[in-house]
């Protein structure tokens, strides 16, 4: 896992990539369905754990987040889920 954190933006990207609910992406990364919706309808940042757990979740599925060289979130590309 990268150790730059991912946008809201490209959380929701992943999920619509997966075709994940936001509902089985909680459910993967173990965090409140709140914790999803709040972070991508920006009203809240979920704490560095539970941000990790999401971004883990999607890498596991096979989404890579992508960042600039500055760190800030660029995009997401696909590659074989992790096993």
């Amino acid at each position: 896992m990268t150790s730059m954190a991912p946008s809201p933006e490209q959380v929701r990207a992943a999920r619509g990539w997966l075709g994940w609910s936001q509902q089985e992406l909680a459910r993967r990364a173990i965090v409140g369905l709140s914790t999803i919706k709040d972070f991508e309808n920006g009203s809240r940042t979920p704490i560095a754990n539970n941000l990790g757990a999401i971004q883990r979740a999607l890498e596991d599925a096979g989404v890579e987040l992508v960042f600039d060289p500055k760190g800030k979130p660029k995009g997401v590309n696909v590659r074989p889920p992790r096993r």
